[in-house]
């Protein structure tokens, strides 16, 4: 997986602990190394990561090596988005897009 800088990598193993029991609101990319828009998405994600910390934890799960949590929320396509706040699932976007789109589609829950 391309890791972003400021972007904390989850595992089916630490889900639980690491987004659903962050203070913070979290956005998790469901993403894959097979996946070539999730690589497109590594830069943007670590911007975003860089400038909105305060606000907001930015991780991504390897839908390859972590199936439960995947189907759990039943993850079809890479990369998925999902924000969490308060250990539930708040918002979905599926797709790569620019950090701009992303931070209009993130400004309600911010």
């Amino acid at each position: 997986m391309i890791k972003a800088p400021g972007v904390t990598e989850v595992t089916d193993a630490d889900f639980e602990a690491e987004v659903l029991g962050a203070d913070l609101p979290v956005l998790v990319e469901f993403t894959a190394d097979w996946c070539p828009p999730c690589r497109q998405m590594g830069p943007v994600l670590g911007a975003l990561a860089g400038e909105e910390g305060e606000r907001l934890k930015v991780v991504q799960l390897d839908v390859d090596t972590n199936p439960t949590t995947t189907n759990a929320y039943k993850v079809l396509s890479m990369p998925t988005f999902m924000v969490f706040r308060g250990g539930e699932p708040v918002k979905a976007m599926v797709g790569a897009r620019p950090k701009r789109r992303l931070l209009e589609e993130l400004s309600d829950v911010l």
